[in-house]
């Protein structure tokens, strides 16, 4: 590996880990945030709902921005402004709700451009490397969050206030991403082309009917990804009786298995390529599922939470790869990759939660190996661009099997 590309694919792992560093840091204090400002369950759904609006708003626009400002300046400004925001919501902890719902709103409107640069200079670099190494990307993720929730942990404990925990978080972050951003590689001054630039590149990708297949399978991964943290402690519990402690491993299990699944599975994709190994995980996905919804016991629901949490584990970052495959077009098409992707943030939570109201939130989890069915059958959307339908480069294509 030349040193320019050493030194972008380290930067892009640092990028990632401290977007998981900044995004556990302020959900591991939700309860004190709700203690302090004595919410209501239902008010506590509202606001954070402000976080996921931001969201949800600024993704369509991420392309344009990336387009117009390029992945360097807009990651760096991004992790500022999130930065920022996570302060905001620190001091909304003791200024009151109006301060802790801006906070959030700027987390999720600037996190939102952030998913979606690191994403297009992590496929860059992946390109380049010509081997899968975006799982890995989105492992350093996991594993920010893993630290900045363990930290949390810490500090409650030694009592440390939200303010100066989020505060301090905020400044570890303003400065780690745009100096790690320095070592991202130099855009390509042939890019982009005017045909994608801006809105119409962004308001032509929408229109592409194999970005918008990806985007769809990456919704079922994401669904299934959101289903495991939202509902897999509350269906052992009240669907297996387990016992709390068990509830809160059981997500563990899932956890441990996708995150070892991205960061050692790389192999798979250049092996065998994207299409094969991931209606493979797609299967072993409702397996996963199906174990853990009828299963005779707690030992075999856990080993339905591990084969779900191995199957959904690529997902996100190959349909992340995916749409990405030619560079010209890869900030408009990964906005409405993850665009889409991110509904299921919102559409899971009560999606499940409504059927389960009638037939128990362990069966309503039949749902999420439905869609895994979906994403099998649309999964070859995700195969990589022949030559002529996207700009060659001298590196091998990532995904592709090898002879």
């Amino acid at each position: 590996m030349s040193h320019p590309l050493h030194a972008a694919a380290r930067a892009t792992y640092v990028v990632f880990a401290v977007c998981g560093l900044l995004l556990a840091s302020w959900v591991a204090r939700i309860p004190q945030l709700r203690d302090h400002l004595h919410l209501q369950p239902a008010q506590l759904g509202w606001v954070l709902l402000g976080a996921a609006a931001g969201s949800l708003v600024s993704r369509p626009l991420s392309g344009p921005i990336l387009t117009r400002f390029g992945q360097r300046r807009t990651v760096s400004a991004a992790g500022v402004l999130a930065g920022v925001g996570l302060a905001i919501t620190g001091f909304g902890d003791v200024a009151g709700l109006a301060v802790l719902v801006a906070g959030l709103l700027v987390i999720g409107f600037t996190v939102s451009v952030w998913d979606v640069a690191m994403n297009v200079q992590g496929a860059e670099v992946e390109r380049r490397l010509g081997r899968s190494i975006m799982p890995r990307f989105h492992a350093a993720f996991a594993a920010g969050t893993v630290v900045g929730a363990a930290l949390a942990a810490a500090l409650v404990a030694l009592h440390v206030p939200v303010a100066a925990h989020l505060t301090g978080v905020a400044l570890l972050v303003m400065i780690a991403v745009p100096v790690a951003a320095r070592g991202y590689l130099p855009e390509q001054p042939e890019q982009p082309d005017p045909v994608s630039a801006g809105r119409r590149g962004a308001l032509r990708a929408w229109r592409e009917p194999r970005t918008v297949l990806i985007g769809l399978f990456v919704l079922a991964f994401a669904f299934g990804e959101g289903a495991a943290g939202d509902w897999i402690g509350v269906a052992l519990i009240d669907g297996h009786g387990a016992a709390a402690a068990i509830g809160s491993l059981g997500y563990a299990v899932y956890l441990a298995a996708t995150t070892a699944v991205r960061w050692f599975g790389g192999g798979l994709l250049d092996r065998y390529g994207r299409v094969a190994v991931l209606r493979c995980l797609g299967i072993v996905t409702i397996a996963g599922l199906l174990l853990f919804i009828f299963g005779p016991n707690l030992i075999v629901a856990l080993i339905g939470a591990l084969l779900w949490g191995v199957g959904t584990a690529f997902g996100y970052p190959v349909g992340m790869s995916a749409g990405a495959d030619d560079p010209r077009h890869a900030a408009a098409r990964v906005t409405v990759v993850s665009t889409l992707g991110k509904l299921a943030s919102f559409a899971g939570p009560p999606l499940i939660g409504m059927i389960g109201d009638h037939v128990t939130v362990l069966r309503a989890l039949l749902v999420v190996a439905a869609l895994q069915g979906v994403a099998v059958l649309i999964a070859g959307a995700t195969r990589p661009l022949r030559p002529q339908e996207a700009e060659v480069r001298t590196e091998p294509r990532v995904g592709s099997p090898r002879p």
